[in-house]
């Protein structure tokens, strides 16, 4: 009996890429901590929401995908393709995920926070999917969603959605979702190209691609910048940290600009602008904390 909870235990913690998801829960903290200044039980509450909502969403996209997945080495053993659950029981563990996470996230905070969940649910499954599997590009257009989980925090804790602060914070995580995935679909274009999914190297050389990726590295740390530019509240030591670590940034992923490329220089190029993104929210939850 234990192991079978336990097997089934995996196997939702796998469809709801738990991994992920647990990020967006954490953006959505730092959106609520950028406009309340502490913590409470609605960040908690509003966090726990959005993670329900993003592992139905992360279920949905599971079944979206079981087809190709099931071409490709990286997703093959995913819970689908491999025969672990069916199809159906799968939507019906993301349509459990999606009530309790659409509740959670409207009792514990308000409407305009749960629209925007909706808006979140809405853009990756019905109009970012589909669009990837037609457009190699259908990365820059998808990585909305990225911006939407801060914005959830923000509202959440009374802020509107249209404030100058918040539209920085959620442009800043707009711009990292793309380098982030870009440089992703770089490590396993073979993969997609098995399953048929149009890749970047159709489009452009291995150079044009080190290049282009750089220059949204380059806007990444740029972009860091608007935050503290348009809240005035955020102290003289987050931003000379945020100017170091975007210095930072730019000096190690650099070596994306060399002429010949390999695998491993996508893939530490991908380690650092994650590191990077982990930093500055750190930065930006202990300024709102303690200064």
């Amino acid at each position: 009996m234990a192991d079978r909870i336990k097997k089934y235990f995996f196997i939702v913690v796998e469809l709801g890429k738990v991994r992920i998801t647990f990020f967006v829960a954490i953006s959505t903290s730092v959106g609520y901590l950028f406009f309340s200044k502490s913590f409470d039980w609605t960040m908690v509450f509003t966090a726990l929401g959005v993670f329900l909502l993003a592992c139905g969403s992360s279920a949905i996209n599971h079944y979206q995908e079981r087809k190709t997945d099931a071409l490709m080495e990286r997703t093959k053993a995913r819970p689908i393709p491999s025969g672990q659950i069916t199809g159906m029981n799968a939507l019906i563990a993301a349509v459990i995920f999606i009530i309790a996470g659409l509740g959670v996230i409207y009792f514990s905070s308000n409407l305009t926070a749960s629209i925007l969940g909706i808006a979140a649910l809405i853009w990756y499954n019905i109009i970012y999917t589909p669009m990837k599997k037609k457009f190699a590009l259908a990365v820059v257009p998808g990585s909305v969603i990225g911006a939407i989980p801060p914005m959830i925090g923000w509202t959440a804790a009374g802020g509107y959605v249209f404030d100058k602060e918040i539209l920085a914070l959620a442009f800043f995580f707009f711009i990292w979702q793309i380098p982030h995935f870009w440089l992703l679909l770089m490590i396993h274009t073979k993969d997609y190209e098995m399953a048929g999914f149009p890749t970047l190297t159709k489009i452009f050389s291995e150079r044009q691609l080190g290049r282009i990726t750089f220059v949204w590295i380059a806007s990444l740390s740029t972009s860091c910048m608007l935050i503290p530019f348009y809240n005035h509240t955020s102290s003289i030591y987050a931003v000379l940290i945020m100017l170091l670590l975007g210095s930072w940034l730019l000096w190690k992923s650099h070596v994306i600009l060399a002429d010949y490329l390999e695998r491993i220089i996508f893939r530490k190029t991908f380690m650092i602008i994650n590191l990077y993104m982990l930093a500055v929210i750190l930065v930006i939850s202990l300024d709102k904390l303690f200064f």
